[in-house]
């Protein structure tokens, strides 16, 4: 199961669709990358974003979700309280072929901040903006950066097609937009 390198990740892209808007050139000047890297793509963060609270004193249960867990905010950044969470999107939409499996992984301008940057994979055929989770693990307020990066994808290419895809067993996140909640 190779990594995929940029020019495999750009003309998939461009010939594709695989990831819109896409960035061609690694963007630095300025702002936590994005874009095209040598075996990855750096995704935004957008505007969008869920920051949890617990004023009343809610349960998190993974099987009925209360969306009075969160606040909504837009704008060009995000403030997470210390020791909380936030849950935001990609600015890019992504289509994923059969044959690949895409991991993700934080940046590491933020992980040095004590912010960490979780993603379950995105399984073959899968499509949609990608829910990313904020994760503030320090004692202070924590401040996330809307339009610059926030994470970088790795695209692993499967040696044959799988039997079953995401879009074959109607995944419950398929085509997604906008910041999702879990679901059942």
């Amino acid at each position: 199961m190779p990594v995929m390198p940029d020019h495999w990740i750009r003309d998939m892209a461009v010939q594709h669709g695989m990831i819109e808007p896409f960035t061609e050139k690694l963007q630095r000047e300025g702002v936590i990358s994005y874009g095209l890297s040598s075996y990855g793509y750096d995704a935004r963060v957008s505007q969008e974003f869920k920051i949890f609270t617990n004023v009343d004193s809610a349960v998190v249960d993974p099987k009925d979700f209360s969306e009075k867990s969160f606040v909504d905010r837009s704008g060009p950044v995000c403030i997470i309280p210390p020791n909380s969470f936030a849950l935001a999107r990609t600015v890019e939409y992504f289509r994923i072929p059969r044959d690949v499996l895409v991991i993700c992984l934080g940046k590491s301008t933020y992980a040095r901040c004590g912010i960490i940057v979780n993603v379950t994979p995105l399984e073959p055929e899968w499509e949609g903006h990608v829910t990313l989770e904020f994760s503030n693990t320090t004692p202070l307020p924590a401040k996330i950066y809307a339009n610059e990066g926030a994470c970088q994808f790795i695209f692993l290419k499967g040696d044959s097609l799988c039997e079953t895809s995401y879009r074959d067993r109607s995944g419950k996140y398929q085509a997604q937009t906008g910041v999702t909640l879990p679901r059942l």
